[in-house]
């Protein structure tokens, strides 16, 4: 089973310039480092504020495009994983070992990646081939 982690971002996070510090970049480390060893982290990295994102917004004609910050959302993201699990309650278990700061609010939030067969026969097989297709030519392309 595959499980996308997404690290909800904070206040501190958003402030312009926030970095993290050496400790928490240490910590953030060892917990990767024990995600490979454990063979379950197949992706991961944090991303840059909303200051240097935009969203574009569907809707009411023609897409429209809004840049950061967007300080008026409470749940921006800092970072993700693609974890590869046995089971969902596995991935609750490392999500819970997270290093946060006891003092300050944190968020993780799970979600499972769509498997073939949670789509029954309207994932047909063209539709398979196509996808397998798809994921050979991004290998190729990054040369994985």
């Amino acid at each position: 089973m595959r499980v996308m982690v997404m690290v909800q971002s904070t206040p501190a996070w958003e402030a312009e310039g926030a970095t993290p510090s050496t400790e928490a970049l240490e910590a953030m480390g060892a917990y990767n480092e024990e995600l490979v060893k454990a063979g379950i982290m197949l992706d991961g990295d944090g991303l840059k504020n909303s200051t240097e994102g935009a969203r574009v917004v569907f809707g009411e004609g023609e897409a429209r495009v809004v840049d950061g910050p967007f300080t008026e959302s409470k749940e921006l993201l800092a970072g993700y994983w693609i974890w590869e699990v046995k089971s969902f309650e596995e991935a609750v278990e490392w999500a819970k070992r997270f290093p946060h700061d006891p003092n300050e609010p944190g968020q993780l939030e799970l979600r499972p990646l769509h498997e073939a067969e949670d789509f029954g026969e309207a994932y047909t097989p063209e539709l398979r081939e196509q996808d397998d297709h798809l994921r050979e030519a991004i290998q190729k392309q990054h040369g994985s």
